[in-house]
């Protein structure tokens, strides 16, 4: 399994709901943050991610804008992030992910799934979209959300707190739960 390729179907899937996009100002189930505010994030993290798979490190992972066509922003960051991540070379090169540390790449190239899988959500219910992501890139997802929670520095959590749902909630509702998401959120 490539980390890459399973990002890159949650980032198609997620293109098809960015692509909708007209209204900025709609709240999202991220806390305070409008669709606006949402997809900036986006735009910077995979610029961000694209310097920092290139270079091992990138300066600023909050000055991406959206322009006059946030759908145009979006798809030139996922562009950029996609190109960077496309040489094989890159899975052998040490990449600092903001604040959080300095990992193998593939560590860090899990944690851009982590964010495409979780703000493609975010992005599916705020515009009140389908959302299907690959099973197997939720899974992964997941995998990385529990060890995550269950790491030994629970006090610079990286998730909101997780939220408590039904028993037997299927892979993605229990991705959502961990990081922070209410499921049934509209």
């Amino acid at each position: 399994m490539d980390i890459r390729d399973l990002d890159r179907r949650v980032l198609a899937e997620v293109d098809k709901i960015v692509s909708g996009v007209t209204d900025l100002g709609l709240r999202t189930p991220c806390a305070g943050w409008t669709l606006g505010d949402l997809l900036t994030h986006q735009v910077s993290e995979n610029h961000a991610f694209a310097v920092a798979l290139r270079e091992g490190a990138a300066p600023d992972w909050t000055s991406g804008t959206l322009g006059d066509d946030p759908y145009r922003a979006y798809a030139e960051s996922v562009d950029a992030f996609l190109a960077a991540s496309a040489d094989d070379t890159v899975l052998d090169r040490e990449v600092t992910v903001r604040e959080f540390g300095t990992f193998p790449a593939p560590v860090a190239l899990t944690m851009h799934l982590v964010d495409s899988v979780a703000h493609g959500w975010d992005l599916a219910r705020t515009l009140d979209a389908p959302y299907e992501p690959d099973p197997e890139a939720v899974h992964v997802a997941l995998r990385f959300a529990e060890r995550m929670r269950t790491r030994p520095r629970p006090d610079d959590d990286v998730f909101a707190p997780a939220v408590e749902i039904a028993p037997g909630a299927g892979e993605l509702d229990r991705f959502l739960a961990l990081t922070g998401r209410d499921p049934a959120w509209r």
